[in-house]
Formats: structure tokens, sequence, C-alpha cells
């Protein structure tokens, strides 16, 4: 026996004596490359997805709110009309407001009156831009006041454009503006 301990050779790789194995393998993309350019495809494709959302707390807004479809129907811009209350049904806002960019919305139109927390509530739960519009009704204060204080003042990180007291066609313009349509 010899006390020579056996000489360990490392495997080679397959292919290793074969380098053009490895010339045929195709070069292999990040994954999050084609993420992205897929990402920035489906941003290109037109859609007939509505582009803007108009969202009230109440089907007694429709008359002060449909200004805004109109204005947007003018000026060719596909838009989508919904009630929901962020007191009534806070999950039904939350739940819409997360999964508005996903279905293509681009900006969201929200009324509400009295406290009005509809466009701050949408605003908390979405990256898109949320514009309130203030509305009066028979128990408001001040003819619209209220409302558009609680527009207006939305705590520092929870944006909220605001425009005039039941003046939805200036939301519907500014979303217009905002889309650079």
């Amino acid at each position: 026996m010899s006390d020579e301990s056996p000489e360990l050779v490392p495997e080679a790789e397959p292919g290793a004596d074969r380098p053009e194995v490895m010339a045929e393998l195709p070069e292999q993309p990040m994954p999050s490359e084609p993420m992205a350019e897929t990402a920035a495809e489906i941003e290109d494709l037109d859609t007939d997805a509505p582009r803007v959302a108009i969202l009230m707390g109440s089907k007694s807004d429709l008359p002060v709110m449909e200004k805004a479809e109109q204005e947007l129907t003018e000026r060719g811009i596909s838009s989508e009309t919904r009630v929901m209350s962020a007191h009534r049904e806070p999950d039904v806002v939350a739940d819409y407001a997360r999964n508005a960019k996903l279905r293509g919305l681009r900006v969201i139109i929200a009324g509400a009156g009295l406290s009005a927390a509809l466009p701050g509530v949408v605003a908390a739960h979405t990256e898109l831009p949320v514009i309130g519009v203030p509305l009066t009704s028979r128990t408001s204060v001040a003819g619209g006041l209220d409302a558009l204080l609680s527009i207006v003042q939305m705590p520092p990180g929870v944006p909220v454009a605001c425009v005039g007291v039941d003046n939805a066609r200036n939301a519907a313009v500014l979303a217009a503006r905002m889309l650079g349509a």
C-alpha cells in the first residue's frame, strides 16, 4: 500500500469538452425585462375600456354628475358611471379603487355631498388621479361648503383635485387635460 492519497479530480461540467454546446444555448433575459416590456405594450394598447370613472355616493347625485359624462362623450373619451357610497359600502369602494388601473381607467371623478368622503376614500386606495366634485343637497351647509372643505382638506399623501361646487363639467374638462385629450 502506498502512503499517497488518491488525487481528486474535479468533475467537468457537461459539454465542457464541447464548447459548441455552450454556444448553442440562447442567452436568457432577466425575468423582469419581459414583464416591463409587456406592461409598456399593454399601456399603449388602444382599447374600448373606459378611461375615466365617474363615481357618486347616491343616485340623487346623477343630475349633476351626468354633466361630466356628457362632456367626456363630446370629447370622445369613454367613461363609466357608478353609484357607491363610502359610508354604506366602504369595501366596494376600496375594491373598485384598487382595481381601477388594472381595468384601464386613468382618472377618477368622484362626486359627493355633505361629509364628501367618497373622493378621499377612493384616493386612499388608488394611484390614479382623483378629481372631487363637491355636491349640494337640501341638507348641505352653506351651499355645499361642507362638501368642498371635506374634499379639499385631504391629509398629506392622499391628494384629491377639487373643482367648484356642483361643477362636474369642469371635472371632466380637467380629466381630459390629464389624459392629454
